[in-house]
């Protein structure tokens, strides 16, 4: 996949943030591109954008909802059937909720669940046979610094993200035990950025909205994550160039973030410990 040129990008939530900076920078290799996302206005806004960066670019856009497993395989029979396959797939669609694990609800844990952890799992189920029977493709999955080390008030999405890794991680092992080496696999890793994953429950459907009122300590997580999101040294451009060039060159994990692999690095030394993570920052 070191040659994109041509190829067709499937990106979901590919209507804002990291989505549409990776329909830019694909866009921008020659890639034909099929987007999907609950936010058409927002697809459209990212064809905008490719079209004033190159207006020979050929597109499709689907309204999606990824935890649809039926919606995700009519997304894979349209890249199909509009342009014959699918050789870069970005499981890129998220969202969040906050708030103390004992007090996130039922439809919290169905729709971050449904869209973060199912969203992968359907999008490997529809792609997946299609690259192995074109021999040649490449799945980036979207997981997050998350995926690794846990932060207070974020169970339902820790749990996915961590998810998200072990999925890649085995989805590589199954790979090359079907011999399917020219499927490439890599997984994106960032902690925060400028996105509007803060922002999430501007698209939480209406038979899962959230009922319970914030407690003060929502209110101050909440605040405090919106001001780390919004205060991202690095940008969502410049991951998804990282992770472009993690594609071509074949590279399994993205950290944009350095940092993160010191953290990884203390939980490491805590489980050598069995101790947590929260003993060895706040020493006796």
């Amino acid at each position: 996949m070191q040659n994109l040129k041509g190829k067709v990008a499937v990106i979901t939530g590919g209507g804002s943030g990291l989505g549409r900076e990776f329909a830019l920078r694909c866009a921008a290799r020659g890639m034909k591109l099929v987007l999907g996302d609950v936010d058409e206005a927002g697809m459209q806004e990212t064809l905008n954008q490719v079209n004033e960066l190159d207006s020979s670019i050929e597109s499709v856009t689907m309204r999606l909802d990824v935890s649809k497993l039926e919606q995700v395989q009519t997304f894979a029979d349209l890249a199909k059937s509009r342009f014959g396959g699918a050789h870069l797939l970005f499981n890129n669609a998220g969202v969040s909720v906050g708030g103390p694990v004992w007090m996130n609800t039922q439809a919290d844990w169905e729709w971050v669940v449904g869209v973060n952890m199912y969203g992968v799992a359907w999008g490997l189920k529809a792609f997946i046979p299609m690259m192995i029977e074109q021999g040649e493709g490449h799945v980036v999955n979207v997981a997050s610094a998350a995926g690794w080390v846990n932060g207070p008030s974020m169970a339902v999405y820790n749990a996915t993200k961590h998810s998200v890794v072990a999925i890649s991680e085995t989805l590589a092992l199954d790979l090359h035990d079907v011999g399917a080496n020219n499927v490439g696999v890599t997984v994106l890793c960032p902690a925060f950025f400028p996105t509007g994953i803060h922002d999430s429950a501007r698209n939480r459907p209406a038979d899962m909205a959230d009922t319970l009122a914030p407690s003060a300590i929502d209110q101050e997580r909440a605040a405090a994550l919106k001001a780390a999101v919004e205060k991202g040294r690095v940008k969502a451009q410049d991951v998804a160039e990282m992770t472009l060039k993690a594609v071509e060159d074949d590279q399994f994990y993205v950290f944009p973030h350095r940092k993160i692999k010191q953290l990884i690095a203390m939980r490491a030394a805590a489980a050598d410990r069995e101790t947590t993570v929260f003993d060895s920052m706040n020493p006796q």
